[in-house]
């Protein structure tokens, strides 16, 4: 037996193969002399003609020629701290959403962190969630001292379902987060008629769902703050980044105070230089981060038109297979992200 490492590819294809051999030639003899298997009969991954014989594109998706001009005019000022860009940046951001305000932090992590220690959740408090999300969904209510209460997902949809959160309702519950799994609008509609009537609060976790729309508004403006993330796998990336966006301008006022190790900022009343005024943390980003976001912004709308062509598309023909249950978007959905195509 050769010892040398086989690639994963090589090691499913040459066994499948065997496999075939010693199947066929218990059933019929005969067939191996024949050619039983057509290379167009077999999947690419085991050898087959492929159906795609470009590469895959490559992401993140960045011209030197046209995006790099600003991110090395920033590297060579030697301002690589938080300061005009990513001012520029947070402004620009709150007119794509649609928001007042907007604050860039280190990753969408420390953006649910902060919004929801600056919605006053603390211990003792209970924030309703769903359990089909990224970990650190959770973990920003866990590090706040709160407790995450969860309410099952819609299987159709993925998204938290309406119907399930008010059985999971108490005296205790100050928040719901919905959380747009897979850049699919959860049902906002029902969700804040649900807030209104229990006066609960609503952080929407937006980290996957950049452009998403219910009635053409885009998701992250429909509650009291809204939550991105621009990680390096995310649509709009920065390597890692986040983003708090409200239309509160006192609540983002304390949210920039607390990303800035508690120092005073607008709203928030104290002397600039003479200590901190709340207990804070320090999750600014820097210049180049938001250097790298600008310079891709601009095609995001273009290219959240394209997904959801492409994800129509491939909806209306594994639909067809039986067995495959694609994605289903709530009926007041204009647009989605489509971060990951779903399907069961």
């Amino acid at each position: 037996m050769s010892k040398r490492n086989l690639s994963r590819r090589e090691f499913v294809r040459n066994n499948s193969f065997a496999g075939l051999g010693v199947a066929m030639a218990a059933s019929s003899p005969a067939l191996l002399a024949g050619s039983y298997v057509k290379t167009q009969d077999i999947p690419a991954v085991l050898g087959g003609q492929p159906v795609r014989t470009k590469p895959w594109p490559a992401w993140p998706d960045w011209n030197p020629k046209t995006d790099e001009e600003m991110v090395l005019k920033v590297l060579r000022s030697g301002v690589w701290s938080r300061a005009d860009v990513v001012t520029e940046f947070e402004k620009q951001w709150a007119k794509t959403i649609g928001t007042k305000r907007c604050l860039a932090v280190v990753n969408g992590t420390n953006a649910l962190v902060t919004a929801l220690n600056q919605l006053d959740i603390g211990a003792g408090d209970e924030v309703i969630v769903t359990p089909y999300t990224w970990i650190s969904s959770i973990q920003a209510v866990l590090l706040n001292g709160a407790m995450p209460v969860f309410v099952d997902i819609d299987p159709e949809t993925y998204q938290i379902d309406p119907g399930k959160i008010e059985s999971k309702i108490t005296s205790r519950t100050r928040v719901i987060m919905p959380v747009h799994i897979l850049g699919m609008p959860s049902d906002m509609d029902a969700i804040m008629k649900i807030a209104r009537k229990h006066k609960l609060l609503v952080l929407e976790d937006a980290c996957q769902a950049w452009l998403a729309e219910i009635n053409h508004r885009k998701v992250g403006t429909f509650g009291d703050a809204g939550c991105f993330s621009f990680q390096n796998s995310k649509h709009l990336a920065m390597g890692e980044g986040g983003a708090i966006v409200s239309d509160n301008e006192e609540f983002i006022d304390k949210c920039y105070s607390y990303h800035n190790v508690g120092f005073p900022y607008g709203t928030v009343i104290g002397s600039v230089g003479a200590g901190s005024v709340m207990l804070g943390n320090k999750t600014r980003i820097t210049e180049y981060q938001a250097a790298i976001a600008l310079a891709q912004i601009g095609r995001l709308d273009a290219q959240t038109t394209t997904r959801n062509i492409n994800a129509e598309y491939l909806r209306s023909k594994i639909r067809r297979i039986p067995g495959i249950v694609p994605y289903k978007l709530y009926g007041n959905v204009t647009r989605a992200a489509f971060h990951m195509f779903a399907f069961r």
